[in-house]
């Protein structure tokens, strides 16, 4: 407890330390967000997060991240009945990838620390992910969920930080932590039905790939490809303030920002090397308010391949921030179950097709025989025996 305590009064002491400097645009902006966060306004967090600036610094994004996954970030550890401890739990069956992946974490940021520090944070790292996993053991551990879930800590005083990321996984990146990639690889054909409706000609130049090139930076949050703490925390922001969906935006105005560069490409391989990079140049203000006019214009709903995006899919059930904030971690276990009834019977469908078309021969030949079979105990087929030779030209 006294760890959260001093993290809490960091935070606190950031606001006010950074008020000395603010000019009259930030100072206001800031006590915006202060009142959105003391109203739980996530309507006024969402406008704020993608006007300019975002929410301006950790230290407020420590109260409104939280506000707009739904849950007050003061009322953490307030509960009277304290849960049982993680560390008596089972282990998850992906703990050792987890282990894998947390040695290889903080690789751009923090870029300041010592090698001491960095364990300390690989080890409270671990322990975060260990925790959500096993108090949601449904939930399957995807390989770069530690990238987003190291921006959590870096940003979020200890207390703060697992209800955030348990809600962030069950509620909104859902889709990522199923037994099957298949509603992830489903959300990335959205991107080029958005690429047609406002370029078609770019389209047309990259359909030659699958959009397999999203993959990482869709799965991540970004986190993955970002290489500047301050962008990936102002990135972010508009990301937990707006719908899941927001994010395929983002990369897709990005792919339109660097028209011309993949005009300059016409290798399938070498066009899905350079998207699947992010440049490091991007001017993320520019890039989020034409994401937002983006989705203004073509929002998903006008999109064809929108249909086919299961209604249980976290693109659907965080259609309206403000109800997916009031939705329980119970419910993203319903959705979850859901989406798994769906994937199984996809499944099923799909072997009885293929068995079926393996055996199309031998399908076709008893159909044939049964028919036959039938239609010769029937006045019909007395009347058609005797008329086909004839017709034929016998005798």
């Amino acid at each position: 407890m006294q760890m959260a305590s001093e993290a809490e009064s960091k935070h606190v002491v950031d606001i006010d330390a950074a008020a000395d400097h603010d000019t009259p645009a930030t100072a206001h902006a800031k006590a915006r967000i202060l009142d959105a966060c003391e109203q739980m306004d996530i309507d006024a967090l969402k406008t704020l997060a993608v006007s300019p600036g975002g929410l301006l610094s950790d230290a407020l994004r420590s109260q409104s991240w939280p506000i707009l996954l739904g849950f007050d970030p003061e009322g953490t550890g307030d509960t009277t009945e304290k849960p049982p401890s993680w560390r008596d739990m089972e282990r998850h069956k992906d703990e050792d990838q987890v282990k894998l992946d947390v040695d290889r974490s903080f690789v751009y940021y923090p870029n300041d620390n010592s090698q001491a520090e960095l364990d300390l944070k690989r080890t409270e790292l671990s322990d975060l992910i260990t925790e959500v996993l096993r108090r949601q053991p449904y939930l399957c551990y995807f390989q770069g969920y530690h990238d987003i879930c190291q921006v959590f800590l870096l940003v979020l005083p200890p207390a703060a930080r697992a209800p955030a990321v348990a809600r962030l996984s069950a509620l909104r990146i859902r889709d990522f932590m199923l037994p099957t990639l298949n509603p992830a690889l489903s959300q990335l054909r959205l991107i080029p039905s958005i690429l047609d409706a406002v370029d078609p000609e770019l389209c047309a130049h990259l359909s030659r790939n699958e959009p397999y090139f999203a993959l990482s930076d869709t799965l991540t949050m970004f986190a993955h490809n970002v290489q500047r703490y301050s962008d990936i925390a102002r990135l972010f922001d508009v990301l937990l303030a707006r719908e899941q969906v927001f994010g395929l935006y983002v990369f897709t105005q990005i792919v339109l920002v660097r028209r011309a560069e993949l005009f300059g490409h016409d290798e399938p391989d070498m066009l899905h090397f350079t998207l699947s990079k992010l440049p490091q140049d991007l001017d993320l203000e520019v890039v989020i308010r034409d994401a937002a006019r983006l989705f203004a214009e073509h929002p998903p709903e006008s999109l064809r391949a929108w249909r086919s995006i299961s209604s249980a899919s976290a693109l659907k059930t965080t259609r309206d921030v403000r109800a997916c904030a009031g939705q329980s971690l119970e419910d993203g276990h319903r959705f979850f179950d859901r989406q798994v009834r769906e994937l199984e019977w996809a499944d099923r469908q799909k072997e009885v097709l293929q068995t079926v078309w393996t055996n199309r021969g031998v399908i076709l030949t008893i159909a044939v025989g049964v028919g036959a079979f039938y239609l010769r105990r029937t006045s019909m087929w007395s009347v058609i025996v005797p008329w086909w030779p004839t017709r034929l030209g016998g005798s």
